[in-house]
């Protein structure tokens, strides 16, 4: 990939805010700096929006919203679609822009790419399948109407390890459904959204229905936004602890609400798994972006009669990845997002060796430029090591072993998580039996991967509420109306 290339890409990326249908400078004139966390440098300086400017993006989404949930489903799907359209078109841009401003490998931003275009298209497709239902009610005295109607003004916080991939998950189900938003991206991540916003409006998607807003100072834009009493939805993907504020904050105007936060993956290896699938099930599950993901398996839980085995096979394939700047070819594993995920990651790794933990490959953080961490395997991790509690958010396998089923279903719950959860084993009466005792929102039985745009995406305790993605994903932007008439 040339430099050449690179800058062309950059040059053409919008720098400004998105508000009311136009690309506007923060009022104060500031900017901030984005940066390639392979390299340390910096890669743009976009508007970096104070207090009014999230003012204004809100006030031009409430502004459009009357128009927009009056306008023909049809048409919000076909816009939704039309946008999926430019993005095929220009996904080699897409992907190349996250892997410069987010560090993940060439091959793994096609592969986001893929994937978020796909809630495009879904919702594209579910936007003209809104339902309600009509009929006598029991007592045979009047007839019931029940509909759907959009929710109203919502306001959007993406993450920054998905740059593409969350905002389409919440941009799509909301322009399918009939709202308005603001978004807002990290600000570590800000361009893809940028990038995306554009073909929306290259799309025909009207001004005001979505605007964006990037900032550095996000609890003080963000803040009055949500206490505005015409905001009728908050989307949030995050840490845990910023979602629990969140919730409280809403809470004050009787927000709809939904939260993916953090997660705690265990993956189950049983005694008579497939091991070969077992190895390419935890390569997929833990090492996806370098391990910066909420879906990223966390504790590997692997019977003692072959816990062994697989941690030597694990290690042995995890030795051979290359780790380096995600436009190299070749490259499997890239940079940590930043310096402070650095120092998180090497601290885990040193509380679990000073318990107990053998370390079979990796275990350091990267020399020269750019924030990278090794591709680690931890064998015979100690029950209270913090790297078991933590969600790791790195390239980092923990190995713990269980006795029997039951065994294993407890060290799988023993967290206040439960995103998803990975299962590996011939038995199929064993496989429905953890389907029901593992407390997870989604998993994944005999594979690593389990997104899909057309399933929903969510999981239950302090992982999250509501779900994204699938049939289920439209109704978090809805809300239903029942009308009696005799």
């Amino acid at each position: 990939m040339t430099a050449e290339r690179e800058a062309e890409l950059l040059g053409g990326i919008p720098t400004q805010l998105f508000i009311a249908g136009r690309w506007v400078d923060a009022l104060s004139g500031a900017t901030l700096d984005v940066d390639d966390p392979a390299t340390g440098r910096v890669i743009a300086s976009i508007a970096d929006a104070g207090v009014e400017d999230g003012a204004l993006a809100l006030d031009a989404a409430v502004a459009a919203q009357e128009s927009w949930a009056a306008t023909a489903p049809r048409v919000r799907g076909e816009i939704l679609r039309g946008a999926f359209d430019l993005l095929q078109q220009r996904k080699e841009d897409a992907a190349l822009l996250m892997t410069l401003e987010m560090g993940k490998p060439l091959a793994e931003a096609r592969g986001e790419v893929a994937y978020g275009g796909e809630f495009l298209r879904w919702f594209g497709e579910e936007a003209v399948r809104i339902t309600g239902r009509y009929g006598s009610n029991p007592e045979g005295t009047g007839r019931m109407i029940v509909t759907q109607r959009p929710v109203g003004p919502c306001f959007l916080i993406t993450p920054w390890n998905f740059p593409l991939a969350m905002a389409t998950r919440k941009l799509a189900p909301a322009i399918a459904a009939g709202c308005t938003s603001v978004i807002k991206p990290a600000a570590l991540t800000p361009l893809t959204t940028l990038f995306l916003v554009r073909l929306l409006e290259e799309a025909g998607l009207p001004a005001g229905v979505v605007n964006v807003i990037t900032t550095t100072t996000s609890r003080a834009v963000s803040d009055p936004i949500i206490a505005d009493p015409r905001l009728r939805k908050l989307s949030f993907t995050g840490s845990t602890p910023v979602g629990v504020q969140l919730l409280k904050q809403a809470a004050e105007g009787v927000l709809k609400t939904s939260m993916e936060l953090g997660g705690n993956a265990p993956f189950v290896v049983f005694d008579d798994a497939d091991l070969d699938a077992a190895v390419e099930g935890a390569l997929v599950a833990k090492f996806r972006n370098t391990g910066q993901a909420c879906t990223a398996a966390n504790r590997f839980i692997v019977h003692e009669a072959v816990a062994d085995e697989f941690g030597r096979r694990l290690a042995e394939r995890v030795g051979s990845f290359r780790m380096g700047r995600g436009t190299e070819e070749g490259v499997t594993i890239g940079p940590l997002i930043d310096a402070g995920a650095v120092s998180k990651v090497g601290a885990l790794v040193a509380d679990a060796v000073d318990r107990g933990a053998s370390i079979l490959t990796g275990g350091s953080a990267g020399a020269g430029e750019g924030s990278f961490f090794e591709p680690t395997v931890l064998d015979q991790v100690a029950p209270g090591s913090d790297i078991l509690r933590e969600e790791i958010f790195g390239p980092v396998v923990s190995i713990v072993r269980f006795t029997d089923e039951a065994d294993a279903v407890a060290k799988a719950n023993d967290t206040e998580y439960g995103l998803v959860g990975y299962v590996f084993t011939r038995d199929l009466a064993r496989g429905h039996r953890l389907i029901d005792s593992i407390d997870t929102g989604m998993m994944g039985l005999n594979t690593g991967v389990v997104s899909n745009a057309a399933a929903p995406f969510g999981g239950v305790k302090q992982s999250g509420l509501g779900r994204e993605g699938g049939a289920e994903g439209i109704h978090e932007y809805l809300e239903t109306k029942y009308v009696l008439t005799p």
